[in-house]
């Protein structure tokens, strides 16, 4: 007997439906099963016909002795993944007339089968779920952990279940398992604003709270500079909480990617807060940008609408920073295979930390550089001109004096008062930008356009061919002072561009200094 199921595959970040068709029928003697399964499966498929067979018997039922052909359609896409056990399981035992279920073909199902029959939580529901709906499925069949995930999508019956039986029992119409429902905009409001950390827990070090506050402000990428123990980590963590608040659409578009990837913790539904990712110097080009056989997002991607932090920047191999180059501009990354290409999106602020060389104590204002001559320029040389061009601020971090850590009068100001005013410049952007709906900030400005919107005054301009003059800039610190400027501006809610705003900018070029080391 001939039955269809139907399951989903995941290629990028959205789905395609897949059609489980189950062929149980003849003999092929005593005791034997002749078990065939087609559709370009990968290992983690073909070895299913073992967990359904030993979760079948667990459960109460039985692997029929006959001949059982199932085939995964359409054919010439790559099966990858245990997701496909539930429909294969299902498919079996309505094929083999061990239950009835009429409507079987109204459902996605999906979920990894345990040797006892329990299900285990899979990637990519919510993109899955979104399919199921765009199709007019009548609901979705999952394991109870992704419940939640998949219930973000409305107009579409989530079931979440926890094992084989309790599916089967779903579909004969024998169970109370009611559908999981998720207010998305009401747990969107109350968890948007929820961090564990704030600026009121940082002591001094207020000249970088306003750098990173200018970085907030204008989605610019950082670097921050410094000895060890100066506080640079703790400061790059905090960054978050100061972004503005993720839209619903953001949210969305967020939930989806730690879907694909895996990292959406387990009973979640909604990534409510900016991404903060951290990834270690040791990692490889492909998991920086994204890749493999069955190509998945990489760190850039995860970190999207995010930041990407890179701790120690100048001990990532060259070639990883190098990769990131084209999709900090671009905002995403195409990955090519022979067969397909999937786009993953990476609009990310990038935020690094670095020593100023090997010691690191260059340029400190009590302890010695111990560094040999010419070896603190070889240090700064790891990371190269491009990358630097597409990094807007340098910033120097000083260590924390005595007097500012062991001070309990002086008011520290939260991150909640410093993102009232990010949001506010980010609102003037927003109106500076309505006609572009590519550019959501002033440091995605193309160049041309920074020359028509960033408008200096006769004394700005002289201001700043002094300091290109005296401090020998390089010349791809003009565009980069003048959005900086742009953004300072707007923080102080000026409509131009006064003297101020461009001294502001102007020093956070430091590694764009003749001579800066040494």
């Amino acid at each position: 007997m001939l039955i269809k199921t139907y399951s989903s595959a995941v290629h990028g970040v959205d789905a395609q439906t897949i059609t489980v068709e189950v062929n149980a029928g003849g003999n092929v003697g005593a005791g034997k099963i002749a078990y065939f399964l087609v559709g370009l499966p990968d290992n983690a498929v073909k070895e299913s016909n073992h967990r359904i067979e030993a979760a079948l018997k667990n459960t109460g039922f039985t692997m029929p002795r006959m001949k059982i052909v199932i085939n995964l359609a359409p054919a010439d896409i790559r099966k990858e993944g245990s997701a496909y056990d539930l429909p294969i399981a299902m498919g079996i035992l309505a094929s083999s007339k061990q239950i009835e279920v009429p409507d079987i073909d109204q459902y996605v199902m999906l979920g990894e089968l345990s040797l006892d029959g329990g299900l285990r939580p899979v990637k990519g529901a919510l993109p899955i779920a979104i399919q199921a709906r765009k199709e007019k499925f009548k609901a979705i069949i999952l394991p109870k952990d992704n419940a939640r995930e998949a219930a973000i999508v409305n107009d579409l019956d989530v079931y979440g279940v926890e094992s084989l039986k309790e599916a089967v029992e779903l579909l004969q119409g024998i169970s109370d398992i009611r559908p999981v429902t998720v207010d998305t905009r009401a747990e969107f409001a109350d968890r948007q604003n929820i961090y564990e950390i704030d600026f009121t827990d940082v002591r001094g070090q207020e000249n970088i709270k306003r750098a990173l506050e200018l970085a907030a402000a204008g989605g610019h990428n950082a670097i921050l500079i410094g000895p060890p123990g100066a506080g640079k980590t703790m400061l790059a963590k905090r960054l978050p909480t100061i972004l503005p608040p993720l839209t619903l659409h953001e949210a969305l578009e967020t939930t989806k990617i730690h879907s694909v990837s895996g990292t959406l913790p387990v009973n979640s539904s909604l990534v409510t807060t900016r991404p903060f990712r951290s990834p270690h110097h040791t990692i490889s080009d492909v998991a920086m940008v994204g890749g493999g056989s069955n190509p998945l997002p990489g760190e850039i991607s995860i970190a999207h609408n995010g930041v990407l932090f890179l701790d120690e920047l100048p001990e990532f191999k060259r070639t990883v920073l190098e990769v990131m180059r084209q999709p900090m501009e671009e905002r995403k990354v195409t990955i090519s295979r022979a067969k397909s290409t999937v786009d993953y999106p990476a609009s990310f602020m990038l935020i690094a930390s670095m020593n100023p060389c090997p010691c690191g104590y260059h340029n400190h204002p009590e302890k010695e550089c111990v560094c040999a001559p010419g070896v603190v320029k070889k240090y700064i040389s790891k990371i190269s001109g491009p990358l630097l061009d597409r990094i807007d601020l340098h910033v120097e971090v000083t260590p924390v004096s005595y007097d500012e850590l062991s001070s309990f009068e002086r008011p520290r100001e939260s991150s909640e008062n410093i993102r009232e005013r990010v949001i506010k410049a980010r609102e003037i952007q927003m109106e500076r930008f309505k006609n572009h709906p590519e550019i959501y900030s002033n440091a995605q400005m193309p160049a041309q356009m920074a020359r028509e919107v960033c408008q200096i005054t006769t004394a700005g301009q002289t201001l700043l061919k002094t300091a290109m003059t005296k401090l020998q800039l390089s010349a791809r610190a003009y565009d980069r002072i003048l959005k900086v400027a742009r953004t300072s501006a707007d923080l102080a809610g000026s409509a131009d561009i006064k003297i101020e705003h461009l001294a502001e900018a102007i020093q956070y070029r430091s590694l764009d200094r003749e001579g800066w080391a040494g």
